[in-house]
């Protein structure tokens, strides 16, 4: 009996190898065959290392920051070939979406600074490959109602995507926590300070505000706001690591990258490493684990009221894992979920799978609940006009609103990625401003023609890359900020900004 138990064992563990193998044989070959590296992925900038960063101010992280940028015009943008410094390529300074070029630099730290008499600060935390581009039209809501605006670049962002290679989560927290010491700095001991994570971002700003219920030494929020948070992940990046396996090969190197595409995008990466991946994935883990070790104990009470927007599609986090994982243990302390429905107009009635159709009556649990949430939807199946079903914490009563917004016609939903962007964004807006000019416009391309041509998936043309009921989030971000001021004028710091 033993003996075959013992074979049995011996067959399914050689089975499991031959399988893994075959799987780490087949996406090297796979990558082998992908599209070259380029000096962006290859060149590995020197960020500030966590203990650096807790004994420094934002100067000094900015400081570093400018010699960051130094360092990749001498070793990308200078380096490139003639042949290759034309295009749509935004290392080229040739190019139409040079960050160089533009009035202000999004990649880089920048801070909105109010006139007249500072009523708190805010610190903003952008997500996974991206940029402080992400939050910039927050961050001057936030300065028109009288707060000190910290839109922070986290380390491995706005510089090449090869700074991805090498960044880990603890990274992130130091420079989160460093953003959060200037906030309080600036807003004095008795100014609120309010955190705002996007993406990747969210579930930092979670992270912070739960550790600095244990440690007093930390600044902790008045107001948590998340947008598209990364609570958690779908189960693929729980083993992306291994993705990257044959990459300790010199030959199989472009096995590190999930993604290499061409860097088109200003503000934003297009090329994905699987470190990346791994990292948010750990994040996502250390974060869940944070709650629920708060639970056991008894103190996820103190923490700050959580105002959350998020899709009731996103194929990037997980929206249960946002409702189960977060609000359903959170107190009747003023905490919100906002959610965006699908477009329920009859239009894409027989488009859309019944999973998309049932979302919102699987995600949400029955009322009464916790916290108020805020369903985004039609009025009625034959109208594009939307309202807003409001259910108050401790309530079953839902309370429709006229909302005077309406979903585009050719809009199905939004999408992860949709949330902070109006549709008058210059580069991802439906509608983008003419005035608002980054050299591309990517929110309302509409490209058509046959398979095959792009160098890019037609599923990153399709996405929705703003949101619709953007006035609604300003909505509901002005109610929880002080009057605005008579004096609401505001200016970017020339530090932060630099003009080129």
């Amino acid at each position: 009996m033993i003996g075959w138990l013992w074979r049995w064992v011996r067959r399914v563990v050689v089975g499991l190898c031959i399988v893994l193998f075959t799987i780490v044989g087949v996406r090297a070959v796979d990558a082998w065959r992908g599209a070259p590296l380029q000096p962006w992925h290859t060149f590995v900038p020197q960020e500030m290392s966590p203990a650096e960063m807790d004994k420094a101010d934002l100067a000094a992280y900015r400081a570093a920051e400018d010699r960051l940028f130094v360092d990749i015009r001498r070793n990308v943008t200078d380096k490139l070939p003639a042949r290759d410094r034309a295009g749509y390529d935004r290392y080229s300074a040739q190019s139409p979406v040079y960050p160089g070029h533009f009035a202000q630099d999004f990649n880089r730290t920048f801070e909105v600074v109010p006139q007249g008499e500072v009523q708190g600060a805010a610190v903003f935390l952008h997500g996974l490959t991206d940029s402080p581009y992400s939050l910039r039209h927050l961050a001057h809501l936030y300065a028109e109602h009288g707060f000190h605006a910290i839109a922070l670049r986290l380390p491995g962002h706005g510089t090449v995507p090869g700074g991805l290679t090498a960044a880990v989560f603890d990274d992130w927290r130091a420079a989160t926590r460093l953003a959060m010491r200037e906030a309080r700095r600036i807003a004095g001991p008795d100014k609120p300070v309010h955190i705002v994570g996007y993406s990747n971002g969210g579930a930092l700003a979670l992270m912070h505000a739960l550790d600095a219920l244990d440690a007093p030494a930390l600044v902790a929020p008045s107001k948590i706001v998340l947008l598209s948070p990364m609570v958690g992940i779908t189960r693929f990046a729980r083993f992306s690591g291994i993705a990257g396996w044959p990459a300790i090969f010199p030959a199989f190197a472009k096995s590190a990258w999930l993604n290499i595409l061409p860097e088109f995008n200003p503000f934003k990466y297009n090329s994905f490493p699987v470190n990346a991946a791994r990292q948010s994935y750990l994040l996502t883990q250390a974060l869940q684990g944070n709650i629920q070790r708060h639970l056991r104990a008894g103190r996820l009470a103190g923490l700050a009221p959580v105002l959350t927007f998020q899709s009731v599609l996103d194929h990037t986090v997980s929206t249960r894992a946002v409702i189960e994982a977060l609000h359903t243990h959170l107190d009747d302390n003023g905490s919100e979920l906002v959610l965006f429905d699908i477009n329920r107009n009859t239009q894409f009635e027989q488009l859309l799978n019944a999973r998309a159709e049932t979302a919102v009556a699987r995600l949400l649990p029955p009322a009464p609940r916790p916290f108020r949430t805020a369903v985004v939807t039609n009025i009625d199946p034959q109208s594009y006009k939307t309202e807003v079903r409001i259910t108050p914490a401790g309530s079953a009563q839902e309370e429709p609103q006229a909302l005077g917004l309406v979903y585009p016609r050719d809009v199905y939903s939004l999408s992860h990625v949709a949330l902070p962007f109006p549709l008058s964004d210059g580069l991802y807006g439906l509608e983008p401003d003419p005035d608002d000019d980054f050299g591309v416009r990517l929110g309302n391309m509409a490209a058509r023609g046959e398979y095959g041509a792009l160098v890019v998936n037609t599923d990153m043309l399709v996405r929705m890359s703003s949101n619709p009921f953007f006035p609604y989030v300003r909505e509901r971000l002005e109610s929880i900020l002080p009057p605005r001021p008579n004096t609401a004028s505001v200016q970017p710091s020339l530090e932060g900004a630099p003009a080129r």
